[in-house]
């Protein structure tokens, strides 16, 4: 199920080791979430015993990297459907990530590993959830 956490409450209890502003849209603070792939997020961070760095998580479709997409004609991005986070991370720690994610389930794995910025993109889309990508997919930045 996903949630507008913008006006829910945060399930403290249930996602421990994260926190809504560390999730919410970076230039409208809004917070749409899919409760499954928060799950499958602590699950990682339970089997991992560290903290992930969340260095996108919803993206509002107001965003300026979503509303670019959107006025080209095209879909906005994974994360603009509350299902999907970039965790920064490289080296040894981006492969610890990578083997937790498959376990974990998550179905979309973008992996950016070159340069200053690296991450792996994450996103729990399901075959049947209408996204205009395929399910599941690994691909490299």
């Amino acid at each position: 199920m996903v949630i507008d956490y913008t006006t829910q409450e945060w399930p403290q209890e249930r996602w421990p080791n994260f926190s809504p502003d560390e999730l919410r849209c970076k230039e409208t603070g809004e917070l749409v979430l899919c409760e499954d792939m928060m799950d499958a997020l602590q699950q990682m961070r339970h089997e991992l015993g560290s903290p992930m760095t969340i260095s996108s998580g919803y993206r509002s479709p107001k965003h300026s990297i979503e509303a670019a997409k959107i006025a080209k004609g095209g879909p906005g991005g994974a994360h603009t459907t509350g299902k999907a986070v970039d965790i920064a991370c490289d080296r040894a720690f981006a492969y610890q990530v990578l083997s937790s994610a498959l376990r974990a389930g998550f179905t979309g794995i973008g992996i950016q590993q070159k340069g200053v910025s690296r991450f792996i993109h994450l996103d729990y889309i399901r075959p049947g959830d209408g996204f205009h990508v395929a399910r599941p997919s690994i691909w490299s930045y």
